[in-house]
């Protein structure tokens, strides 16, 4: 007869972490990392810090553990597993191209090694790493290209002006405004896009500022633009994400990012995740050759 087993743990440990990737010869290599206190090769990960969302915990970790610079692509999935305390673990993974820097020996990590995804697959010493390596081998990363929409960031809802066009962010609405700077920048953001509403220039600012970037006027995704002419800003934001070279981010209202990421999805076949599209959230949105391919969602900037 078995031993008594215990209630299990109701606590969550969150972690985020993401596939290592680079252009090669015959495709795209990966990378696995050897980890000496469990003597194990694994994708790089590490538990999230008080308050941090899973795309800066999986960006943060990689740097960490490895010394390379990266950009984050799409999300691949999220994997969970009991520790032996009992606790519930769940790890994000997102794609996670290197662009920059070498690998650097560490305490966690002592080895880093490059090899083609099916390579991979059978090295790993988990089950569940396969299975994201086999999700991410699922699509042609190389050929992905990433278009960030953001909803613009609070700005109350007692304004004196009589004009709702200068509406400004409120306190909130600043602080999302200067989380959003960090985030958006870990998916490569380069080139900026705003209705031509105080509030979306405002929500884009710290990353203009940041990138030393002006911002684009976008009149035809206003609210009252896109209840004109909405076929009008449907084929705004598919042209601006049709364009290679560099990230696009766009930054609308509430009346306008769903109902045209709805049509988007639907024209190309592809399931949108169950989300609101609250005040200062993103979706990020992978491409390729003007298709809508995967489109993930980060609900609040500020954790």
């Amino acid at each position: 007869m078995g031993g008594r087993v215990g209630p299990r743990s109701s606590r969550t440990v969150w972690a985020g972490g993401g596939v290592l990737w680079r252009p090669s010869g015959s495709g795209v290599e990966v990378a696995l990392v050897h980890r000496p206190r469990y003597d194990d090769w694994s994708l790089p990960k590490g538990k999230s810090e008080p308050g941090e969302i899973l795309p800066v915990t999986a960006a943060r970790e990689i740097v960490e553990e490895t010394g390379l610079a990266i950009r984050l692509g799409h999300h691949l999935r999220t994997v969970r597993y009991r520790l032996p305390s009992g606790a519930c673990k769940k790890v994000g993974y997102w794609s996670a191209r290197v662009v920059d820097g070498r690998f650097r020996p560490n305490r966690e990590c002592d080895e880093l090694r490059w090899m083609p995804v099916d390579e991979a697959i059978a090295a790993t010493s988990y089950a569940l790493d396969a299975e994201v390596l086999h999700e991410f081998a699922s699509r042609p990363v190389s050929e992905l290209h990433t278009l960030l929409v953001v909803r613009h960031g609070w700005a109350g809802s007692r304004w004196p002006g009589a004009d709702d066009v200068s509406r400004p962010l409120d306190e909130v609405g600043r602080r999302q405004a200067d989380a959003l700077a960090q985030i958006l920048g870990l998916f490569g953001a380069g080139r900026l896009h705003a209705a031509d509403r105080t509030r979306c220039v405002q929500t884009l600012e710290p990353l203009a500022e940041r990138l030393d970037v002006a911002i684009r006027p976008e009149p035809a995704l206003s609210e009252e633009a896109f209840d004109a002419d909405p076929d009008a800003a449907h084929a705004r934001l598919r042209k601006i994400g049709a364009k290679t070279g560099s990230v696009h981010v766009v930054c609308s209202q509430g009346g306008v990012i769903p109902p045209i990421l709805e049509r988007w999805a639907d024209d190309d076949a592809v399931l949108l995740p169950a989300a609101r599209t609250e005040k200062g959230s993103v979706w990020v949105l992978s491409v390729r050759d003007g298709v809508l391919v995967t489109a993930d969602h980060i609900a609040d900037p500020l954790g």
